[in-house]
């Protein structure tokens, strides 16, 4: 009927939405071709992992927002994530700030 199974050798199966990660390690993995359709079947233990909200602040990023107006790491941090990463918004807020 047109029916095609073939196991897969994976390690780990990373299934990503926008708040979190389904992990499924140990994985049997089946791949089932039916009428030229492709199917995944997925056994095995199963996890999950919350995805930070909190952008990852480089610390070049940082550096930059420092050295472009005089803030403190902490302050420069706490800007940055507040505007989930725009250096260019951070770094106006923060010049406004010494402005006023």
């Amino acid at each position: 009927m047109g029916i095609q199974q073939t196991e897969i050798d994976a390690t780990e199966v990373v299934i990503k939405t926008l708040e979190k990660e389904i992990v499924i390690s140990n994985p049997q993995v089946s791949k089932v071709n039916m009428m030229g359709q492709d199917t995944y079947q997925i056994l095995g233990n199963v996890s999950e992992r919350l995805l930070s909200s909190e952008p990852e602040i480089n610390e070049d990023d940082v550096k930059t927002v420092v050295e472009q107006t005089g803030a403190s790491e902490e302050k420069a941090k706490e800007t940055i994530s507040k505007h989930k990463g725009d250096l260019a918004s951070a770094i106006l807020e923060l010049k406004g700030e010494e402005n006023k």
